[in-house]
């Protein structure tokens, strides 16, 4: 496990201590623990092809994990609408038992609706409220400004106020 007193962090060291945070913001963009994982390792693949093992200033290494994994997710979602532009639409498959039990039917209705959304408002609310990002660092992570930041999470928590409202 990385130690901030100890040098500068590996990249197996920010694999151990950040990959399950990394997993879970690719799951609420890309809505499938699989593709998140994969989108994930690949993003540390990235990391040290770039760095080699060794990454001189962590925060500058999690802005990168952050930002390839938001990039990857939107790749991810770009080939699913070529895909279902070629095939019929699938049902998905019941939820397993795993997952019946980490999501309870309020995060299964919070998921849904954040699928409803338009992908720039669901990555702001995904980074803000899941990922716990200032507005600064999902400014960052998303290329664009704070002040955007602030009016895409405005309009974002609105309309999923009324996604969730027209559910009850």
């Amino acid at each position: 496990m990385y130690e901030p007193d100890a040098g500068p962090p590996t990249v197996s060291e920010l694999y151990h201590a950040h990959r399950l945070a990394l997993v879970r913001l690719a799951v609420m963009l890309v809505d499938d623990r699989a593709t998140a994982e994969d989108v994930v390792q690949d993003a540390f693949t990235a990391l040290y092809r770039r760095h080699g093992e060794r990454v001189e200033e962590i925060d500058n290494a999690l802005a990168y994990l952050r930002t390839a994994v938001v990039n990857a997710a939107r790749s991810v979602l770009r080939r699913r609408r070529t895909a279902r532009g070629y095939t019929p639409p699938h049902e998905p498959d019941a939820p397993s038992a795993e997952e019946r039990v980490v999501l309870d039917e309020e995060h299964r209705e919070v998921l849904a609706a954040l699928g409803q959304l338009t992908v720039r408002r669901r990555e702001v609310l995904v980074l803000r409220y899941w990922s716990d990002l200032t507005e600064a660092e999902i400014a960052t992570t998303l290329g664009i400004s704070r002040g955007s930041v602030k009016s895409i999470a405005s309009r974002a928590l609105d309309s999923l106020e009324k996604i969730l409202e027209e559910r009850a």
